[in-house]
């Protein structure tokens, strides 16, 4: 008799794989994404030194310190989940993944998709980044892909809008 063959450990987030090219979105998103957490963090800051000031006592040096854990660990989880963003393209269909704790992969087929929006905040701007966002028909569909450089945002814009036209003539 032949011994059993160890079971095939699937993961339903990496589909098809060794068949998929991620593709990485821009490292600077992280510093977008830490000045936001620094400017959370001054404005909780000032407020408790506000406080501690009026009112006085050692306890809002705690609030302090709290607020300051708070941000480091922010800080790190914020990088990490930039790191965690990736899309592929493919022929049929485009592949969105993110998360830490709890990992996402969307996968937008071009027919199903009814309009492409690229946006960029003040500070996404200043650091040259944009967001590609996907409007699919399913209401719950929310794929983006942020943390691009303007021209390839404004390239997969316009390669996502040309394969869903030309896969929605098909239906």
């Amino acid at each position: 008799m032949s011994e059993p063959s160890a079971p095939t450990v699937v993961d339903a987030l990496e589909p098809w794989p060794g068949t998929v090219v991620w593709r990485p979105v821009s490292s600077r998103l992280i510093i977008v994404h830490l000045i936001g957490i620094a400017v959370w963090a001054a404005v909780l800051l000032g407020g408790l030194i506000a406080g501690h000031l009026i009112v006085g006592g050692s306890w809002w040096f705690w609030g302090m310190g709290a607020v300051l854990v708070l941000a480091v660990w922010r800080a790190v989880v914020a990088a990490r989940a930039v790191r965690a963003w990736g899309y592929a393209e493919r022929d049929k269909d485009l592949l969105v993944r993110h998360g830490l704790l709890v990992r996402h992969l969307s996968i937008v087929p071009y027919a199903r998709m009814q309009y492409v929006d690229v946006t960029a905040g003040p500070l996404e701007r200043a650091f040259g980044l944009a967001t590609v966002q996907l409007h699919t028909a399913a209401a719950a569909s929310n794929a983006r892909v942020p943390g691009l450089p303007p021209d390839e945002a404004s390239r997969l814009r316009d390669r996502l809008t040309a394969l869903g036209e030309d896969r929605a003539e098909g239906l």
